[in-house]
């Protein structure tokens, strides 16, 4: 297993303008109907046990996110409401329907701290490795070797 990999060539107007980047490439969006297949194969709970209970996790999560609360699931990570709003020069003139201007909810994967190396590390990803997409348009010019 790997992660896919795009090359693309930056258009941006500063300094990464024509450099290249690899950008995750997504093979598929895996549905909560396929999570229960497959956990449902690793263990011995039923496939509509397991989808009631992944239903429900996603109702109760949106419901504690609008109260305000995080939610950290153990062994992945926690999920948190982030907003994004204009400036206000008097506190006074704050209005949240004129300076709120948007929300989204923020993954944070789970971290520990190795003891040996002193390093953070993030046991979702331990152990990845990356390979480029077979199949893809890519922007690649003849001077730009695939390894």
């Amino acid at each position: 297993m790997a992660v896919n990999y795009k090359i693309y060539q930056s258009k941006a107007n500063n300094a990464s303008k024509g450099l290249y980047y690899a950008r995750a490439a997504y093979r598929e969006s895996v549905g909560l109907k396929k999570l229960a297949e497959i956990m449902q194969a690793n263990c011995t709970v039923k496939y509509s046990d397991i989808l009631a209970v992944l239903t429900e996790l996603a109702e109760v999560m949106k419901t504690e996110l609008l109260n305000s609360n995080s939610v950290k699931i153990e062994g992945l990570g926690t999920f948190r409401v982030t907003l994004k709003s204009k400036g206000c020069a008097n506190l006074k003139e704050f209005k949240p329907q004129n300076h709120i201007i948007g929300a989204r909810v923020r993954f944070a994967p789970e971290v520990y701290k190795d003891i040996v190396s002193g390093k953070r590390v993030k046991p979702m990803l331990a152990g990845m490795k990356v390979a480029e997409l077979d199949d893809y348009k890519s922007v690649k010019r003849a001077d730009v070797t695939k390894e």
